[in-house]
């Protein structure tokens, strides 16, 4: 039996609209499907409802794969497509397989022989590094940083030195309701020269992106990001 595809499927980053956030043949696409696996079942289902899909909601499988979901079930959630059925992965936010679980289920298509098809959409970090002015061509992404506020400032001093020696641009994200403490370590732990980008609330009506010198940032008035999504970046 020839098998199906799965299909990497992004979602907005926030509540705005899907025709102003994903181009018209992902969407045709994500309509059309019946089985899908989602980081959340319930966004994934809004998501679902919003397009709308070609067939009743409960006629779609939607099977959850995030950080809590052991390996020995990503065989199961991949069987639609090694039956002969597409299948969608959607995410929470943004890309799928990006800062994102699905990654783990991609690596298993490929291990199974499952076409892998990506498909354009939002990218926070992308988008970020896209505005900020810093090193486009040297970046790297470093997910979380520790929350506890003295590891959290020796790895940033760590991942600083790096960007000094490689002209690199570090990219991390915090958990929102962390972004004052974050952006605080930052201002307090970083050289005067170096440049940080704080990038808000990505393509939605609230969004800010501001790159400053970490001196300049010292001197003024910090922007609110408490439970915003956001992004962080500094370049030495």
């Amino acid at each position: 039996m020839k098998a199906g595809r799965l299909y990497l499927i992004p979602v907005p980053l926030g509540p705005s609209p899907l025709l102003g956030s994903l181009p018209e043949p992902v969407l045709a696409r994500a309509r059309g499907l019946k089985h899908f696996v989602a980081e959340n079942a319930k966004t994934g289902r809004a998501f679902l409802k919003a397009l709308p899909c070609d067939s009743p909601l409960e006629q779609i499988t939607i099977r959850e794969l995030n950080e809590h979901t052991p390996a020995n079930v990503l065989p199961e959630l991949l069987s639609p497509a090694l039956s002969g059925s597409d299948l969608g992965l959607i995410s929470e936010a943004g890309c799928p397989a990006v800062a994102d679980p699905g990654s783990a289920l991609v690596a298993l298509a490929h291990r199974e022989g499952v076409q892998v098809i990506p498909m354009v959409g939002p990218c926070s970090l992308v988008l970020a590094l896209m505005a900020s002015g810093l090193n486009g061509q040297s970046f790297a992404f470093h997910g979380y940083l520790p929350s506890e506020a003295q590891e959290r400032e020796k790895r940033l001093r760590e991942l600083e030195k790096e960007s000094r020696q490689q002209q690199r641009t570090q990219i991390f994200i915090e958990t929102p309701y962390r972004n004052r403490q974050m952006l605080a370590s930052l201002i307090n732990t970083c050289a005067p020269g170096t440049r940080i980008c704080v990038a808000t609330d990505l393509t939605l009506a609230e969004e800010q992106i501001t790159t400053r010198p970490v001196a300049d940032w010292r001197r003024q008035q910090l922007p609110e990001t408490n439970r915003r999504p956001t992004v962080f970046l500094l370049q030495a």
